[in-house]
């Protein structure tokens, strides 16, 4: 009998052995498998003026990509550095002292690095204000800018990558303020797309008690309408100067939280889910000429629409539009590059089969819009730029 049993304990601690050694395995093969991986030398001018914290979470998610798809530097065949390879904020070590700096390029570079540079990101314009960077201070209303919004140098850097029919991607707020109203016109000129002045956002609960809800919202509600702010529940916030529009789960909205959906053409050129989950800002723009890859949808009931209608909006708008003359110019009318990814995991290949750890098959999972498809659309839009480059 003792003999059993310790066979028995021999057999479970081999098996055991062998699943602990294929779960270590595991990662090992996907590092290997990732170092294997051809490296696409790209030379990528990365923009992000919002940098508050050391996470760098408003270009984070694309360093992930980059590195993830072994993009790298030309000069050192190198993977890109989320914390050094990028213009804007820089902010000093220990957090705590407030010190900051600058990584601006200057008008007499900007003809080199366009000659120099394949693609250009502005992964976030809006920059750094005084509550956001001394936290605790109160947020009952907007503070003033310590660092941001798109400029001169910004615009012209702009105007020569697409006069040298080079990749450039906008995104969203890159239109509002701070960015005064010359370069924010001109440079919607130059996209060939009309911002509207509205911009939104989902929140998960509209009650202003929520940590870190912005209470100047219910200032502008209560001037507009002469009322008290009185939602609690879940719902979007749409904003224009001194006009704001709020939609409301049960009342105006159906399901409250912003869908991207994409046909199905774009859907298989770039390998993204049909429909999305989004809770980050957007703005609304008129495309013009532009074509349209994704569209936002909001979940609106008859007296939504009533609303939007009322305020000359619709419950659909772009999300992604793309020059259809150079089909090398995009703009994303959302804050799709904030996500806060964990950036160890860039070093493994296939990664996102980790479903049910990194994201769930919960429609309204807000981690799906980074895996299943800012991930790969913006891995559709560089490879095949890269591969348009590299063309014998």
């Amino acid at each position: 009998e003792y003999i059993q049993i310790y066979s028995v304990m021999k057999k479970t601690l081999l098996i055991v052995v062998i699943i602990l050694a294929i779960i270590f395995a595991l990662p090992v093969i996907n590092l290997i498998r990732w170092s294997a991986q051809a490296k696409k030398p790209l030379d990528i001018i990365i923009v992000d003026k919002t940098v508050p914290t050391l996470e760098r979470e408003h270009h984070k998610s694309f360093d992930w990509i980059l590195t993830n798809e072994r993009f790298v530097k030309k000069e050192n065949n190198s993977s890109y550095s989320y914390k050094k390879d990028y213009y804007g904020f820089y902010p000093q070590r220990p957090l705590r002292d407030k010190k900051w700096d600058r990584n601006d390029y200057r008008l007499t570079d900007l003809i080199n690095l366009a000659e120099k540079n394949d693609a250009i990101y502005f992964t976030d314009t809006y920059g750094v204000f005084f509550n956001d960077w001394f936290r605790g201070i109160n947020k009952s209303r907007k503070s003033r800018k310590i660092y941001g919004g798109l400029n001169n140098n910004d615009f012209l850097l702009l105007k020569e990558m697409k006069d040298r029919n080079k990749l450039i991607i906008m995104e969203y707020n890159s239109f509002d303020y701070p960015t005064a109203q010359f370069e924010s016109v001109r440079t919607q000129e130059k996209l060939g797309i009309i911002f509207s002045g509205w911009t939104g956002k989902y929140f998960s609960s509209l009650d202003t008690t929520v940590k870190d809800f912005p209470v100047w919202m219910t200032t502008m509600y209560r001037k507009e309408y002469k009322k008290p702010w009185t939602f609690t529940k879940a719902g979007i916030v749409i904003l224009k100067e001194k006009d704001i529009v709020v939609l409301e789960e049960g009342k105006q909205l159906k399901n409250p939280i912003p869908q991207i959906i994409t046909d199905g053409v774009s859907t298989q050129k770039y390998g993204v889910v049909p429909s999305v989950a989004f809770d980050q800002w957007f703005d609304i723009i008129d495309p013009l000429q532009n074509a349209i890859i994704s569209k936002f949808k909001l979940d609106t009931t008859p007296m939504g629409d009533s609303l939007l209608v009322n305020n000359a909006l619709l419950n659909e708008f772009p999300a992604v539009v793309q020059d259809p003359a150079t089909t090398r110019t995009y703009y994303f009318s959302g804050d799709f590059a904030t996500y806060n990814v964990p950036y160890w995991s860039s070093r493994f290949k296939h990664i996102e089969k980790l479903k049910g750890i990194l994201f769930s098959d919960k429609p309204d999972d807000t981690r799906r819009f980074f895996w299943l498809y800012y991930r790969p659309l913006i891995n559709g839009i560089f490879s095949d730029y890269y591969a348009s480059l590299n063309k014998k």
